[in-house]
């Protein structure tokens, strides 16, 4: 049987940390675990076991209980204060097992009794590495939820946007319900998972349901859920929206579509926070926060007898509009080169530059499309060239005929962080110059010649300032 099928094989490049003041035993447990891939590192005392969690990183401990000077309770310890993702397995005699016990109420991951059998030290550390394995996943989920939906993934150069971001910041941590307004595809989940994520639910679902989407017949079904045979093709029980967000956040997009008797039945839910699946007659609670988005006018909505005014006050505690794309212009230079970075990894193209005819006539463009059109028509590009310069043979359709528009000093600001000129008075010129050339690459898409000479600047000293200041190689 190869490695890859042992049901006791876990990937290389996993490491264990064996303590045990016995070096014969500690000897013998290490070299059963390395016959099957496991990085062993063995500790022949219990001080020597803390000075090897202090030093060294490990992903799992298997240490003795009893022990001289410092115990397995104290290793045990040590580890969950400073490996917070490691799993600690305990070796005790048969008098101990209480106190394994003890450790296991404590956070040990299990623990094996003396003498030790190989295969049950195999299946046991198996396991321990399996949750390993499954709390990495779950922080580098987290980690990637934070880079896409933090408000450091909001890319912007505007003042508007950058009003948007700050209130966004002081209503995430609260409760409120929250109305985003804007055109199709300016990015109204995104501002909503940005809420989710910062806010005390991050850890709860997020579910979305586009209102305007689901058929008008099944949106009850769609939010509420229903039990089987409730109404015709009702075949099984099913949870609705509402329930399945249960302590996390839910999005209502294009809330504008939904119809009047279910408006009804979503303000009883906000106001008594309840809910009753169709065809069931007792009530469900739930603990939802309501996200809400539209593209349409819900005030003349309301004076046309389609929306509920009572229930847009109950969504509408606070209104985060968004402007459309054409309003606020100096945000194309940074998300573009956003997408651009994106999709380069994506297809794995060896794209180096973007040409200034490109920018010039995105900026003349009044993107009807908003950021989702941006965004396809930088994919496009990138998916067509064969030169690994986006220039203008490369552009859509839609923008070959477009006159190009010079651009300004005043649009090529800052690519993220929404920082405006007046933000470096006071600053080091040293702050002021990486800005100016992290933002004259992002005009001309990377290259460094055109750079340094917009800059005048030799290129010898541009690529000494890029190192300096530690700017992207594929800014």
């Amino acid at each position: 049987m190869s490695k890859k099928q042992d049901k006791n094989h876990l990937p290389a490049g996993m490491r264990v940390l064996v303590v045990d003041n016995e070096k014969a035993h500690a000897q013998v447990v290490a070299e059963s675990l390395e016959r099957i891939d496991y990085r062993c590192t063995v500790a022949t005392s219990g001080p020597q076991g803390i000075q090897k969690i202090e030093t060294e990183d490990f992903d799992l401990v298997v240490t003795d209980l009893m022990m001289n000077e410092v115990d397995g309770m104290a290793i045990l310890q040590k580890a969950k204060q400073l490996l917070p993702n490691c799993e600690v397995i305990m070796i005790t005699g048969h008098a101990t097992v209480s106190r394994a016990v003890e450790a296991m109420q404590q956070g040990a991951f299990s623990f094996l009794e003396k003498p030790l059998k190989i295969d049950s030290l195999r299946a046991v550390v198996r396991k321990g590495a399996e949750g390993v394995l499954l709390k990495r996943e779950n922080s580098d989920l987290t980690q990637r939820l934070d880079e896409k939906f933090g408000f450091e993934g909001i890319i912007y150069s505007s003042e508007k946007i950058e009003f948007l971001v700050e209130r966004v910041k002081r209503i995430a941590p609260t409760d409120a319900s929250a109305l985003i307004t804007g055109d199709s595809g300016t990015g109204k989940e995104m501002i909503a998972q940005a809420i989710h994520q910062n806010s005390p639910r991050k850890n709860k679902p997020f579910v979305a349901i586009n209102c305007g989407a689901v058929a008008k017949d099944l949106v009850e079904s769609e939010l509420f859920g229903h039990k089987k045979g409730a109404f015709t093709h009702a075949h099984e029980d099913r949870v609705g929206k509402f329930e399945y967000a249960n302590g996390g956040t839910l999005f209502l997009d294009e809330i504008g579509e939904m119809s009047l008797d279910v408006q009804v039945k979503l303000l009883r839910v906000l106001e008594e926070r309840k809910i009753t699946p169709v065809g069931e007659n007792e009530p469900v609670g739930v603990n939802v926060r309501i996200l809400s988005a539209t593209n349409k006018p819900l005030k003349e909505a309301i004076q046309k007898g389609t929306f509920r005014e009572d229930l847009y006050y109950r969504l509408n505690v606070v209104t985060l509009d968004i402007p459309p794309l054409a309003q606020r212009k100096e945000d194309i230079i940074p998300l573009v080169d956003h997408f651009r970075k994106m999709f380069v990894t994506r297809y794995e193209k060896p794209i180096k530059n973007i040409s200034k005819e490109v920018f010039q006539k995105f900026l003349a463009y009044n993107w009807p499309g908003n950021i989702r059109q941006l965004r396809n028509f930088v994919e496009h590009m990138v998916v067509v060239d064969e030169d690994s310069i986006l220039d203008s043979h490369d552009l859509p359709l839609e923008l070959l005929d477009i006159e190009p528009t010079e651009i300004e000093p005043a649009t090529a600001s800052t690519a993220a962080s929404g920082n405006g000129m007046a933000d470096f008075i006071g600053q080091p010129l040293s702050k002021l110059e990486r800005w100016a050339i992290e933002q004259t690459l992002a005009v001309n898409g990377g290259n460094r010649e055109e750079t340094a000479k917009q800059l005048g600047i030799g290129a010898r000293t541009l690529y000494r300032k890029i190192n300096e200041y530690q700017l992207s190689k594929d800014s």
